[in-house]
């Protein structure tokens, strides 16, 4: 498992306590991004592993950095002669609290192998907002744009996926639209995606001026996201043009370079 964190000391405690409770879950990992007050310290407390960024560097950062704390993990897991295959990864936010004991429905999915990735419904938002907001919206649309797939809750990031969905999903698109990335990426690849009603909660965004501005944020990194993954296509069909058409030119330079090779004859 693997939890992001920034100045989450109020509430990344009972996270890791609640999380570790989960069936399966024998590691937790807490990759501090850049936190200025006792988030480490605590979560170390609760019995988590921690690794850290010594600045900010975004959620996606977070996730790769924390998906390669397991794997460090896991090697050495394997020179110590544990057996083993590859964990799956459950990913989960630091201000869950006690409600991240509830995540179980996630992780059955992927053990079952009826899915690649889950992504968490929250029951709650479902009803407080029913989807409507405008970085909701842009996340949504452009999902359903590129992949045909339209998820309800695109920017949920409570996920749980096999370590070869997550792989072929990297690099991950940075800050706040790696959930967009994430779930473009993986369903290109062939995966599988569904979306579980989970019994979870997070702190509430407010309204105030603050809160307006982390949604103007989120609003730019997942636009990016989306741009980077509508443009790939073009760019790649672009190539592929561009390869054709040296590799048509090459051929016919050949071609004279050998009629006057034998004219010269």
């Amino acid at each position: 498992m693997v939890i992001a964190a920034k100045n989450e000391a109020d509430r990344i405690g009972t996270t890791v306590t609640a999380a570790r409770t989960l069936p399966g879950v024998d590691l937790v990992v807490v990759v501090d991004d850049g936190s200025s007050d006792r988030t480490t310290d605590l979560a170390l407390e609760a019995g988590a592993r921690v690794f850290g960024h010594s600045r900010n560097r975004g959620k996606g950062a977070a996730m790769e950095t924390g998906a390669e704390g397991v794997r460090l993990v896991e090697e050495r897991e394997a020179a110590e002669g544990a057996p083993g295959v590859p964990r799956h990864l459950l990913f989960l936010d630091a201000d869950l609290g006690a409600t991240a004991k509830n995540a179980a429905p996630l992780v059955e999915p992927v053990l079952e192998g009826a899915a690649d990735m889950t992504i968490a419904l929250f029951p709650a938002t479902r009803m407080r907002l029913g989807g409507h907001g405008f970085v909701v919206r842009l996340a949504r649309e452009g999902v359903r744009r590129t992949t045909g797939w339209e998820p309800e809750q695109p920017l949920n990031g409570q996920r749980c996926l096999t370590r070869a969905a997550f792989d072929a999903a990297r690099p991950l698109a940075p800050g706040f639209g790696v959930e967009t990335g994430l779930t473009i990426d993986v369903l290109h690849g062939g995966f599988r995606v569904v979306e579980v009603e989970v019994p979870l909660e997070h702190r509430a965004t407010g309204t105030d001026v603050r809160a307006q501005l982390h949604r103007a944020h989120q609003f730019v990194d997942v636009a990016r996201a989306l741009a980077a993954r509508e443009l790939r296509p073009t760019l790649h069909r672009t190539w592929q043009g561009v390869t054709e058409r040296t590799r048509g030119t090459g051929r016919e330079l050949s071609r004279k370079l050998g009629h006057i090779a034998r004219k010269n004859r």
